[in-house]
């Protein structure tokens, strides 16, 4: 059974006698509406974890890649074997609401098991990696399990999509750059991109901490994915996510 919220029905008759008017030349002045913003989750690392590590291969693989490079579930739903190179670990997802093109990069640890999700399963070039709507389904159901058998009732709380939040949350995170978050998630409107940037807690992160002393040795310390946090005495501060 679908559930409207009143706001919701109440656009709706608007835009049905709004094709009305336009068709029989009615005037009319059709009222605004101001959308309600709600707060975009972000889940922590350790609980998306908690929920993947019960999963089976074949859906530890696909929430594995939401994780690492934000994609829409109906993106991962059109992904075919084609659509990744296995031998980097590039995606290049048919990219949902006319969004832009991108090339995400997963992690050697979800490359590793989707290589074995392929070959166990013998895959062609054509064919499609996963059911979009069975992969929500499952997700709904192994979290509500997982969640009972580890006592932790607010992996309840943990939404497919917020797996996508999570990549956006933590691309911002790591790069302080709207406009590549942006690109990252396939956004055209920035005000999209906006709603996953997020105050979250990292005080329990560990780090590798390096200095440099001149140009060379900063634009080394970057190239190898080291954020700038500070300069004292001519030194410059750099720290990695472990």
């Amino acid at each position: 059974m679908l559930i409207f919220s009143v706001l919701t029905v109440t656009r709706i008759t608007t835009d049905i006698y709004g094709h009305y008017a336009d068709f029989y030349s009615v005037q009319w002045a059709k009222p605004k509406y101001q959308r309600e913003e709600r707060v975009t989750r972000v889940p922590k690392e350790e609980d998306i974890d908690k929920i993947i590590s019960h999963a089976t291969l074949k859906y530890s693989v696909a929430y594995s890649i939401i994780r690492d490079v934000g994609v829409r579930p109906v993106e991962l739903g059109n992904l075919r074997v084609k659509d990744i190179d296995l031998d980097t670990g590039e995606i290049y997802p048919i990219t949902a609401k006319h969004g832009s093109e991108r090339v995400l990069g997963m992690k050697k640890s979800t490359l590793a098991m989707l290589k074995e999700y392929v070959n166990k399963n013998s895959f062609t070039q054509m064919d499609i990696l996963w059911n979009a709507k069975r992969v929500k389904e499952n997700w709904s159901k192994l979290k509500a399990s997982v969640a009972k058998k580890l006592g932790e009732p607010q992996l309840r709380q943990i939404r497919l999509y917020d797996l996508r939040h999570f990549a956006g949350a933590m691309t911002y995170y790591r790069t302080r750059d709207i406009i590549l978050t942006m690109r990252f998630l396939g956004h055209k409107n920035i005000k999209n991109t906006l709603r996953y940037i997020h105050l979250i807690n990292f005080d329990s992160e560990e780090y590798i901490c390096k200095a440099a002393t001149d140009v060379e040795e900063a634009k080394l310390l970057i190239e190898q994915g080291f954020e700038y946090i500070t300069e004292m005495d001519g030194v410059k501060s750099f720290r990695k996510r472990k």
